[in-house]
């Protein structure tokens, strides 16, 4: 019962994140143009902050990172990588637990 619901809330919070954005991908204009993310000891501040659309643009901006994908506890993580993504593991209070490239 529990699981859905942490689900859930991060889904909306994806949803509240893209609306306050209106049209603008998080963090790109603090990304160069072509940038692959880089794995960095500065990524390491990020862990334990709870997760967010401003998060999202420091942590983008600090990997050179295009794209970034959250990956919500206990979820499933496809094998498909990619050299310009940024994926981000959530713990159970949606906070960032680790992160890595691809």
């Amino acid at each position: 019962m529990r699981r859905p619901l942490q689900l859930a809330l991060l889904a909306l919070l994806a949803l509240l994140g893209s609306a306050a954005d209106a049209g603008r991908v998080v963090g790109l204009d603090q990304v160069p143009p072509g940038s692959k993310c880089e794995q960095s000891a500065v990524l390491n501040s990020f862990i334990g902050q709870p997760a967010s659309t401003e998060l999202a643009a420091q942590m983008m901006a600090a990997a050179r990172a295009p794209k970034l994908r959250w990956l919500a506890a206990g979820a499933p993580l496809t094998r498909d990588h990619s050299v310009k993504r940024l994926t981000v593991q959530l713990n159970a209070q949606n906070r960032v637990l680790s992160m890595t490239c691809g």
